[in-house]
């Protein structure tokens, strides 16, 4: 008998540019994420509160509120979310806020070499 197959992981993408994120979900399905975007934190917010989700890939700088505040708020709804900053050209205040809340930063431009098994050690992590 075969054993079932599990469910992909569950990835949100947040970023401002809409050629970002179309390359990121497109690079993520590849990698066998089932991949859902956002164009700002607030979009994420309003439409995703309670959705499931395995990790986020978030971009710092997005209209409004910053990448790590969306994920601050995000995590008072929902504690342990594993997730991953992109950015480029992070600032050390920046990089010291990110340490501090946990979460790793992957510098633009990215591949998907490198955020796929980013992704997957976030979610690896968080079950154990």
């Amino acid at each position: 008998m075969l054993a079932p197959v599990p469910d992909p992981p569950i990835v949100f993408v947040v970023d401002d540019d809409d050629a970002v994120r179309r390359a990121l979900a497109f690079t993520l399905d590849l990698e066998g994420f089932r991949v859902e975007t956002f164009e700002s934190g607030e979009a994420l917010l309003l439409t995703a509160p309670d959705a499931a989700v395995d990790c986020l890939v978030i971009d710092e700088r997005l209209p409004g509120a910053s990448g790590l505040e969306t994920l601050r708020l995000f995590r008072d709804r929902r504690a342990g979310v594993p997730a991953i900053l992109i950015t480029s050209h992070p600032k050390a205040a920046f990089r010291a806020a990110a340490a501090e809340a946990a979460v790793p930063i992957l510098e633009k431009p990215l591949t998907g070499d490198l955020l796929a098994p980013a992704i997957r050690d976030a979610i690896a992590a968080r079950a154990t």
